[in-house]
């Protein structure tokens, strides 16, 4: 990253482990690296979402309960609203493909609402929201293009998480 003058803005195109490691929000944004992948970075994130989910319930059951599941998603949601906004800031690019907390929180919370769901319900899960979040049909696409910065990026992946609960749900009544 070049030293730039007040005003500037830097443009980042492939941002590595040193600039990750410049800042806790770049790191949080950043999925704590999975989102520095070169190929498919919020396919990768949302896979470290889900083996994340799946190890802190296993290994810590009494721990990573219903409820604080859902504590940490409402407190992760406003922390990457202000991760993103940063990382945006940093990278010039305010929805750059390598920030990925807002598919980790997005995915957590679809996981939490299908829970207990076997593998193959999770599977058709993580393809649900990842066609919502790559595809983006009305309205998510909508979100994405009208709301900017830190809470942009966080809200349109929300909403694809939402459009892959109501798929469950719509299914579920079938």
């Amino acid at each position: 990253m070049t030293t730039l003058e007040q005003g500037q803005i830097a443009m980042i195109n492939k941002p590595g482990w040193r600039f990750m490691m410049r800042h806790p929000a770049h790191i949080l944004a950043q999925g704590f690296g999975s989102g520095l992948s070169p190929i498919m970075p919020g396919t990768s994130g949302t896979l470290f979402a889900w083996l994340s989910f799946y190890a802190l319930t296993s290994r810590w059951p009494d721990l990573f309960t219903t409820l604080n599941w859902g504590i940490i998603i409402v407190l992760g949601f406003f922390l990457g609203v202000w991760a993103c906004q940063v990382t945006g800031k940093n990278l010039g690019v305010a929805d750059h493909g390598s920030m990925v907390w807002d598919e980790i929180i997005a995915f957590w919370l679809v996981l939490l609402l299908i829970t207990p769901a076997g593998f193959n319900t999770q599977c058709w899960a993580f393809l649900g929201f990842r066609f919502f979040d790559m595809v983006k049909p009305p309205p998510i696409g909508y979100f994405d293009k009208r709301f900017k910065g830190g809470f942009g990026v966080m809200w349109d992946d929300i909403v694809a998480a939402f459009f892959c609960l109501l798929v469950f749900a719509l299914v579920r009544v079938m």
